[in-house]
């Protein structure tokens, strides 16, 4: 193992078998550290400040480009388990034998594809804003929300990104125009973006997920014996509700926490409340 590495809000870097991760850690050092995979189209510098300041009182909290996104460089992955390989290929290389995971949105379909694949890494698993594949009943994504989702530079649009986040009330705007100033201030002036070949990839990640057969998505979710808190927002116009809703009657071991009035960004409109239920939840571990 080669690795930089000090808990700071820096960039470090760890050698692993096909490239050189970037990765970001904060909270103190001992016990199960929690590594956050985050959503489509972002790198380690949009997670929200506050957001990882609250989870890294008491934890030691790990955020990383995977293979192909922002400051990690390698061929774009096209697949949900390519991408599940690269999280394990980063947790191994930082000499991690077992780590709490927490996946929003994009990362949060990793973060099941890496505990069904590696489960001998993976202590305890949130999931937040996501779902785990084409659930009988969901609500599809509206042309709008696709073509947002597929719109060159979206990323970094703040209205697109406000109506995928937050729902369209005065209350979750302020707090969505809260969120988007903190990670602007926090962003780095030489910030690297999503290429659009490597969000392309991670759209036919998603596509190839969804078209997974249910029975073989509920099958695998049976298989997950760590425990799991889903959450998500009952607005979330990315990831229906009723789809973490599905996928809880198939995992042994899960809770299922809604907000009723937020959406896709429900972890940022609600910081506090959510992150003490992480908190609450990694702590039965201990």
């Amino acid at each position: 193992m080669s690795t930089t590495d000090a808990p700071t809000a820096e960039n470090l870097h760890v050698e692993g078998l096909t490239t050189r991760f970037t990765y970001r850690r904060r909270g103190p050092r001992g016990g199960v550290p929690l590594v956050l995979l985050h959503r489509f189209r972002a790198t380690v510098d949009w997670w929200d400040p506050e957001f990882i300041e609250a989870l890294a009182e008491e934890r030691d909290v790990i955020s990383f480009d995977n293979i192909g996104i922002g400051y990690t460089e390698g061929q774009p992955l096209t697949s949900v388990q390519e991408f599940a390989a690269g999280a394990a290929e980063f947790i191994e290389a930082l000499g991690l034998g077992k780590v709490d995971i927490l996946g929003w949105s994009f990362g949060g379909l990793v973060a099941q594809a890496l505990t069904l694949t590696r489960p001998d890494l993976v202590r305890r698993l949130v999931v937040a804003g996501s779902g785990s594949g084409a659930a009988p009943g969901t609500p599809r994504m509206t042309e709008k929300v696709l073509g947002i989702m597929a719109s060159p530079g979206s990323g970094n649009n703040r209205e697109d990104m406000m109506y995928l986040f937050y729902p369209d009330t005065p209350e979750a705007r302020a707090l969505g125009d809260k969120h988007f100033d903190a990670v602007a201030a926090a962003m780095p002036k030489d910030a690297p973006v999503v290429s659009e070949a490597a969000a392309m990839g991670q759209l036919k990640a998603i596509g190839g997920a969804q078209a997974t057969p249910w029975e073989q998505v509920a099958a695998n979710l049976a298989t997950i014996k760590q425990p799991v808190l889903y959450a998500n927002g009952m607005q979330d116009v990315m990831v229906h509700a009723h789809a973490s809703f599905a996928a809880v009657q198939h995992l042994p071991a899960a809770k299922l926490v809604l907000y009723s009035d937020a959406g896709h960004a429900f972890l940022f409109q609600h910081t506090a409340e959510f992150t003490t239920d992480v908190k609450d939840f990694l702590a039965q571990g201990d």
